[in-house]
């Protein structure tokens, strides 16, 4: 009878143990950022089928769940996947095939990195980006003479780190049928005396990119798949392209379909009748890792090339107001055509002219309608009450920190005094709208979103200039960046219920970092390190 009571006794104990639940990983002892509606910090998450399934205290997740892989953080902060709401992905990697002019000090400097690219490649056509007159002692545009001089017969075509200026020798715009007589609307093909500089400003640069030799699939892939090495060994987990045409989507879509493209992507189709014939009829389109539900638009140019659309003329160009590149009455017509198929609308504008245009057109086409999130990419420039209008839910602001520390050292000879307390005016955007969607631009700013922190929060550069900070009042607090990073611009694509923090039944998205960004010393930021970034779950590794 004992006995038999003893066997009773420990039938009951094992039945009322719990059998663990199997999970595909437990990650343990880590400072763990939600990123939730309370800003709650956790130890640890466990992760079922590419998903949270539960986030709390370690050693609660590990006696209730049995995982194939257990990850101690051994304290290190964990964050969610971060989010560019506003880059340019596939570009990135095609410049790695390109001469790459980023921080180039002179004219000469940009010639010597032209003249040995082409010594190694001998390409038949040499494409170029990333140099700024801004940052050179002489800031005036150049001139093709040089050019002409070395490479009388090879086309060469130079990009501005902006996209929105470029030089070309004669051989490129004979070929692009450019001419002193070539109309310029919606730019500008610079002269002087009558004759061309080689200097493309907007629009006129689409005649000499429309000659430009058409990338080959094998070289397409190959800058998506370098586009992802350089992003998720910084962290990033979704990028939202900024203009993407329909091949090079249907080339993402298939190669996450294939799993060699891991990174989700927010597609923004670019503005063609092509695309939107396409697009439109059909409606949105979304998978785990592509979403095509947006247009993106182009209203002006860059500031840095006098191509940005102001209310009163350049404070260092007489009588000069940039230009827009759409006409208004067309720029309308396509508002109203993406609102009835309903795609989102993603219009870039940098003066505070084509903002006030974009906002009265939002809210005219819109009137009568609730959270449809059009985004205004880069919002650079408001003046006037314009900020007020930010305040309807229809509209938010994509902004680009590093766009600020990047322009702050000849920004006010632009504007003057005055127009610049309204210029990169994130924490008032912030304050209108209650969110911000954050994102580099890149490659036109550096892809690290570390750099996007720092800038946001220090408003400085990283040598810490200028003191106390560039229009410190507009900087933003660590929280509201962090969140900027992650749900808010998850927001901004429609995808905060999958996306954006660490919450059970979302992706799980997520970065380990070697130190913590919501407590290091903020000049220490830019240094920080990703030791392993997850999507799905799954450890990427290159």
């Amino acid at each position: 009878m004992k006995k038999l009571f003893s066997i009773i006794v420990l039938i009951l104990i094992f039945s009322c143990q719990k059998e663990k639940q199997q999970v595909d990983a437990v990650v343990i002892n880590g400072t763990v950022y939600t990123v939730s509606d309370n800003f709650d910090k956790a130890e640890a998450f466990a992760i079922k089928d590419g998903k949270f399934l539960e986030v709390g205290n370690s050693e609660d997740l590990k006696n209730k769940y049995q995982a194939d892989t257990i990850i101690d953080a051994k304290g290190k902060a964990i964050f969610p996947g971060f989010i560019d709401a506003h880059c340019h992905f596939y570009n990135l990697g095609l410049n790695t095939q390109e001469v790459n002019l980023k921080g180039t000090t002179s004219f000469d400097d940009v010639m010597k990195r032209v003249l040995d690219y082409q010594n190694q490649r001998q390409t038949s056509f040499v494409i170029g980006r990333g140099w700024d007159q801004n940052d050179w002692e002489d800031k005036n545009f150049p001139n093709k003479k040089l050019l002409d001089a070395l490479f009388p017969e090879t086309p060469v075509a130079l990009t501005r780190i902006d996209g929105h200026a470029m030089l070309c020798n004669q051989a490129a715009l004979d070929l692009a049928n450019i001419t002193p007589e070539t109309e310029a609307e919606g730019g500008e093909v610079i002269k002087e005396n009558g004759e061309l500089t080689g200097v493309l400003i907007d629009n006129p640069m689409l005649l000499v990119e429309a000659i430009f030799p058409k990338p080959n699939r094998e070289l397409q892939i190959n800058a998506l798949l370098d586009a992802q090495k350089i992003c998720t060994n910084l962290g990033l987990t979704t990028v939202s392209d900024a203009g993407l045409d329909k091949e090079v989507i249907e080339l993402i879509d298939s190669l996450q379909q294939s799993g060699d493209l891991q990174m989700r992507v927010y597609a923004m189709i670019s503005n063609t009748e092509k695309n939107l014939d396409h697009y439109l009829p059909q409606g949105k389109i979304r998978t785990d890792r592509l979403n095509v539900q947006s247009v993106k638009v182009y209203a002006d140019g860059a500031l840095g090339s006098r191509g940005a659309t102001l209310k009163a003329p350049y404070s260092d160009k007489e009588n000069h107001f940039g230009a827009m590149l759409i006409g208004l009455d067309d720029y309308e017509q396509f508002a109203k055509r993406i609102k009835k198929a309903g795609y989102q609308m993603n219009t870039h504008a940098i003066g505070d002219s084509a903002n006030r245009y974009v906002l009265q057109t939002y809210q005219k086409v819109l009137e009568g309608e609730s959270d449809r999130r059009w985004r205004v990419e880069h919002a650079q420039i408001i003046t006037d009450n314009d900020f007020k209008v930010f305040e309807d839910d229809n509209i938010i602001p994509s902004i680009q920190p590093t766009h600020a520390t990047s322009d702050m050292y000849w920004a006010e000879d632009r504007l003057g005094a005055e127009r610049i307390k309204g210029a990169y005016a994130y924490k008032t955007l912030l304050n209108a709208r209650g969110k911000v969607a954050l994102g580099t631009d890149f490659p036109v700013e550096n892809v690290s979103p570390f750099l996007t922190f720092y800038a946001a929060v220090a408003r400085q550069d990283v040598e810490g200039f200028p003191e106390g900070g560039f229009n410190a009042q507009d900087g933003l607090t660590r929280e509201e960046t962090l969140k900027g990073m992650t749900i808010w611009a998850a927001y901004s694509n429609f995808e905060e219920q999958e996306k954006g923090s660490i919450e059970v039944g979302k992706f799980a998205d997520f970065i380990i970092l070697d130190q913590d960004i919501m407590e290091v010393e903020i000049g220490k930021v830019p240094e920080t390190k990703v030791l392993h970034t997850f999507i799905n779950g799954v450890r990427q590794s290159y």
